[in-house]
């Protein structure tokens, strides 16, 4: 057992302070294991969200010497021996108490997304799927809604006005799934770029370096998705075939309805 110093934000509602903390620390230990001695020893009100401590709820978000990260994936022995480490809630979004964030914004633009929409008529059972779309859409599923993407996304991150118009790489990478859906009938494209912002991302890919499911969120949604958005909005076929009446696709000012059903967290 050795002796580590912890410098932990305390504080509510956008007003707080660093806290110092010397705690000792066990072999194999993550960051949370320590969070959960300081809460045991020194700071029974220190606030600090978790679950199932696995990696797999995505609820102990924070970041850690700066960096997003699940606290309880983030292993001690990751860290030099000497090294303070500075554990502070997500930047990008508003504080309720010491490490606790607000992410209904998350929940907020979940909503707002169409449901999956097969076509007409369709009876359960008779879809089918080629095995190879199974698998492009199953590695989005993997998102386990730790909103550490969301966190990271400068767009948001350093500008709060861009919240409203913006759904962040959580909910782009949704419509990328819904929208490669070889059953899903609704045209996404436009309310994509138009409804929910795909412009604003500028594809850094610093929402795939901090998923800690590995999702390349970057390359296989964002960005195949801004390529579909661009053949919608800019293939001269695709226009001609619009102005003919060969095409109808989901234009702006279609109404969107929203998807009610609880969001899985």
């Amino acid at each position: 057992m050795s002796s580590r110093t912890f410098r932990v934000w305390r504080g509510e509602a956008g007003a707080g302070d660093f806290e110092t903390f010397e705690v000792a620390v066990n072999e194999g230990e993550v960051v949370l294991d320590v969070l959960h001695r300081i809460q045991a020893t020194q700071a029974p009100d220190l606030a600090v969200r978790w679950n199932c401590k696995a990696g797999k709820c995505g609820s102990c978000s924070v970041e850690i010497n700066g960096r997003p990260r699940l606290s309880c994936m983030a292993r001690m022995s990751t860290f030099d021996a000497d090294e303070t480490i500075t554990v502070t809630p997500m930047r990008t979004f508003p504080v309720v108490r010491d490490l606790v964030c607000d992410v209904s914004y998350n929940y907020v633009k979940a909503r707002q997304i169409p449901s999956f929409t097969p076509a007409a008529g369709t009876e359960p059972g008779e879809l089918r799927m080629q095995q190879e779309d199974v698998q492009r859409s199953q590695e989005f599923r993997k998102c386990i809604e730790c909103f550490l993407c969301q966190d990271v996304c400068h767009v948001i991150r350093d500008h709060e006005e861009n919240k409203e118009n913006f759904s962040g790489p959580r909910y782009l990478m949704r419509i990328a799934e819904l929208e490669m859906h070889p059953a899903d009938t609704a045209d996404r494209r436009v309310i994509a770029q138009d409804e929910f912002g795909l412009g604003y991302c500028n594809i850094t890919k610093c929402c795939t370096e901090v998923c800690p499911e590995h999702i390349k969120i970057t390359d296989n949604s964002l960005i195949p998705l801004k390529e579909r958005v661009a053949d919608r909005k800019y293939d001269p076929l695709v226009w001609l075939g619009e102005k003919i009446g060969l095409r109808d696709g989901l234009k702006h000012d279609t109404p969107i309805v929203p998807n009610t059903k609880p969001t899985q967290t």
